[in-house]
């Protein structure tokens, strides 16, 4: 087990917070702090940074995006036919996703990797559905919505374009 050093701070009155140095955990706590609280505030800042670390060290692979596609086909694009790749890629920083329907390959940004599972299968669905039909008229936008979160995904996408256009 790595060790734990808990700081306790006089000028800190409410706030707990913890971080990771090397194979050490530093928890800062207030000064009056009971025992009984420490324990508790410490095993939960130890959770969370736990948590936080296996989410970054586990990213969604290529070979899970590509039958999470095939699956999300059969249910809502059984039409399309099956995509040559799959993938993940760093390049797409102004679009969630793409396709090349003449070859079949559908990428989608490693900017999704974090978000939540609804948000990527609307992307999958909507990359999918352009093997199917190329352009976003009525006819594209019949299959896209055979996903039941289609709506709340691009709302979620939208709030996120929002913001890091905002951010400086």
């Amino acid at each position: 087990m790595a060790e734990i050093e808990v700081r306790r701070s006089a000028r800190r009155t409410r706030t707990v917070s913890a971080r990771r140095e090397g194979d050490r955990t530093i928890v800062m706590i207030p000064a009056s702090m009971s025992l009984r609280e420490e324990r508790r505030a410490v095993a939960d800042m130890v959770a969370k940074l736990d948590a936080r670390e296996k989410k970054r060290a586990a990213p969604r692979s290529d070979a899970g995006l590509a039958r999470r596609a095939s699956e999300l086909a059969r249910l809502y694009v059984p039409e399309a036919p099956e995509p040559a790749s799959v993938r993940w890629v760093t390049n797409q920083n102004s679009r969630w996703g793409s396709c090349t329907p003449i070859d079949r390959t559908i990428r989608l940004s490693h900017r999704l990797q974090a978000m939540p599972d609804h948000v990527v299968d609307a992307v999958l669905v909507h990359e999918l559905t352009h093997l199917v039909v190329s352009g976003h008229g009525p006819r594209f936008d019949a299959i896209v919505r055979r996903y039941p979160r289609t709506d709340e995904a691009m709302g979620f996408l939208e709030g996120v374009t929002w913001q890091q256009r905002r951010e400086p």
